[in-house]
Parts: C-alpha cells; structure tokens; sequence
C-alpha cells in the first residue's frame, strides 16, 4: 500500500521520520569511489563543503539551528545494518558478482560519518567536513538530504492537513503526467531513465513514492535508481558509476603542472584498475571537456561510454560522439549518460535525436524528485522551489581544490588556484 505522504509529513515526529534513516540512504556512485578510496588513498585527507549556489535563498533563516543539529547528530549514530552489508556483499552490480571486497565490507561494518563544522555566515550555513578521505566523503548525500529536506518542512510545517493534502495531490498528478509523455516517447523507440535525485530530493518520503511510480509507469524503461536504499528495498538495479569529486583530488594534491594536467587521467587508470566492463564510463567536464578529450590517450576512447555532465545536453552529447567517430570508434557501440538539469522537455528532445546514433541514457534528478512548482494551495511557489546545493571538495592534504566544469556557475575554488588551472587547461588544449 502507498504511504500516505500528507498525513505523515502533518504527524511526523523524528523517531517515525528522521531525515536520514540508514547510511544506505545514499547513491550507489557514494560507494563505488568510497571502495577505490579506502583501497588505494587510506592516509589522504580531504575537506567537503557545503555550498548554496542559489545564494538569494538564505537557509540560515530559514533552517532551525538546532533541528539541522540534531538531524546531522542522528547521522553520526548510524551504522551499516546487516542485511545491507549481506546484500551489498553478494547482490550483482553492473552485471558483476561480488563488485565490493570482502575487506571492504568487513571495514563498512563498523564505519561512522566523522564530525562536522557548522557556522552561520552572511544568512547562510558553512558546513564542513574535515577528515580522511574514505570517512569525510560520505558526508556529501545525508548533509544534502538534511539540509533540502529541512526547507521544505520550514514551508510545510504551517500547512494544514487539507492543503498538504491538495499539495502532494498535486505533485503527484503532475508527476504522472511527464509519465504519460513518456509512454508516448516508449511507442516511438527505445527509452532508458534511471532515478538520479537522492542530492536534491523534497524528501524522502517523496523520493520513494517517485521511484515506484516511475518502475510502474515506464516498466522495463526504468533502468533503477542512484539510491542504493531504494533499490535495496524495492528490488532495483543500484545506477552511478563515478563522480567530480575524484579529479578534484587529484589534481589537488598534483606535485606539479605536469602532474596536475595528468590528473584526469590518472584516475581513470585507478578507476580501471577497480572496475570495468560497465562501469568504465568517463566524466569529462571537471577542466573543461574540450581540454580532457583533445588530450585524451587514445584507451579511454574504448570505455563503453561517458557522462557529459555540464554543458547544454545535445551539445555535449554531439561533441562525444564527434571525438568517438575522430578516434575510429562506433558510437552505435557506446553509452551516453545525460543527467544534468534534466526535464521532461529535455528527455524527450535527447531521446528523439540520439536514439538511433547511441545508447542513451537518462538520470533524471531533481526535476523528478523535487518538482513542486504549481502544486503549492496558497501559490507560494517559492518556498518549495528547488535550489541548487551542493558539497565540494574545496581541500586535499592541505591543498585548494579546484572545478572548472563547462558551465561557470559551477566553478569553485580560490582565484589563485582558478587561473593556475585555466592555463594549464588552455595549455593542454
């Protein structure tokens, strides 16, 4: 039976609905660099940093102190249950049996989110994360989770029973309306959509109810989810594969240009060394895309495919296929992964172009799990609408970290650092 979203959100209490409820509550791509961190970088330490991009929303106005304290503080008690670790140690992955070591499950067992930093600054919360590698890293999804869901129980906590009621009714038609369009889309051709929205999900609550509703509207269509607790849970195929977070360390902690200009690549070579076969799929944008792929050494054209992360989605579709057909490869034979701001709109104009050239893939994020917009009673909008948080590496063994991305908005790291990888980029390109 589907859970009554409106009447729990109006009852909630935190025994019932703590924000974060496992440490599985997580994405899969989490735990497959957390393995090849605790594996090949054990002593490397590295500071994460909360960083609200949609500054005009001031969340330490909005966000009580000491609920996002007792939320971050619950964190901390988690631990791995045993039924997780059973099914991560013997479910297949990416159709690979046994893809976590029996080392790393065991080092699971006993693993606790490290201790935090938390100030108010300029309206706006500063929450670091300062540890090794393999314990500060996991700290990305849950402060996320807390934090976007703490917002919208700020805007909802006023509601009465009858208005949440008429809110996720709403939210819930509309979801099923992008469904339909996508059962139209299924008639035309092959169509594959996995959930990608753990980061910057309404709630938890809401994100289940997303992901059953999809895996029942779109059937075989639906790939899985990102979120190893949902797919756990509800018999899905766990998605990701690697994130930014891994160049930026990288070449953080580089010895020099050389090194630094190699970085890219050097993680590749890491990340093969741990996997292959299906999860061999390249992020190319933490520099710049353009730069990676002209410098590219010709093995990485052979992974089965890449996530263009960062520019408009056809355009950076069509500069992958361009450098796979410039490097003699089929891109018939390769995957193409599209997950960034993707909407429905989107999906369907990707779909429709790329499906006879490649295998197309869509991870559909916060337009799936945090689209509210419409759907509140009194119109305030605003309150629910998405914003764009995130949590960066911004220090590795002492050293700034840096991301150029294809799209300016999401560069951080200090002027300084910024230039210096600017003109080892345009130097390597």
């Amino acid at each position: 039976m589907a859970t009554d979203i409106a009447t729990r959100v109006y009852d909630h209490t935190f025994r019932i609905d703590p924000i974060v409820r496992t440490l599985l509550d997580t994405d899969f791509y989490k735990l497959l660099m957390l393995q090849m961190i605790w594996k090949m970088h054990p002593g490397k330490r590295v500071t994460y940093q909360v960083i609200n991009r949609t500054s005009h929303v001031r969340l330490a106005d909005i966000i009580d102190e000491s609920e996002l304290i007792d939320q971050l503080d619950h964190a901390r008690t988690l631990r791995f249950a045993r039924n997780e670790l059973i099914w991560l140690a013997g479910n297949t992955f990416y159709g690979t049996k046994q893809i976590f070591e029996p080392a790393f499950i065991e080092w699971l067992a006993t693993f606790q989110l490290p201790e935090y930093e938390l100030h108010k600054r300029d309206g706006q919360y500063e929450l670091r994360f300062e540890g090794l590698w393999a314990s500060s890293t996991m700290w990305e999804i849950p402060a996320l989770s807390i934090l976007n869901e703490l917002r919208a129980r700020a805007a909802l906590r006023h509601m009465s029973r009858f208005e949440l009621d008429v809110l996720y009714a709403r939210a819930k038609a509309k979801l099923w309306l992008k469904v339909e369009r996508l059962r139209a889309l299924q008639k035309e051709g092959p169509l594959r959509l996995s959930d990608f929205g753990t980061r910057r999900r309404h709630g938890f609550l809401w994100q289940r109810w997303c992901v059953e509703a999809m895996h029942e509207g779109i059937g075989e269509s639906f790939l899985g989810t990102s979120n190893v607790k949902f797919a756990m849970d509800l018999g899905l195929e766990a998605i990701g594969t690697n994130g930014h977070e891994l160049p930026m360390v990288y070449a953080a902690c580089a010895q020099n240009d050389e090194r630094l200009r190699e970085a890219p690549y050097a993680v590749l070579r890491d990340w093969a060394k741990m996997y292959g076969g299906n999860l061999l799929v390249i992020l190319p944008d933490a520099f710049g895309t353009t730069a990676f792929l002209k410098s590219a050494p010709d093995w990485v054209a052979d992974w089965k495919g890449a996530r263009p992360d960062s520019k408009p989605p056809i355009e950076g579709a069509e500069e992958m296929l361009a450098w796979w057909r410039n490097r003699g490869r089929d891109p018939r034979e390769k995957l193409i992964v599209l997950s960034d701001g993707m909407d429905i709109d989107s999906i369907e104009t990707a779909v429709r172009r790329f499906r006879d050239e490649v295998n197309l893939s869509i991870g559909w994020g916060t337009n799936l799990t945090n689209d509210f917009k419409g759907c509140v009673p009194n119109g305030a909008d605003d309150a629910l609408k998405a914003i764009s948080l995130v949590c960066k590496v911004v220090e590795a063994d002492g050293r700034p970290a840096v991301k150029l991305s294809d799209n300016p908005q999401k560069v951080t790291g200090p002027e300084a650092e910024l230039a210096r990888y600017r003109h080892i980029s345009a130097w390597r390109a």
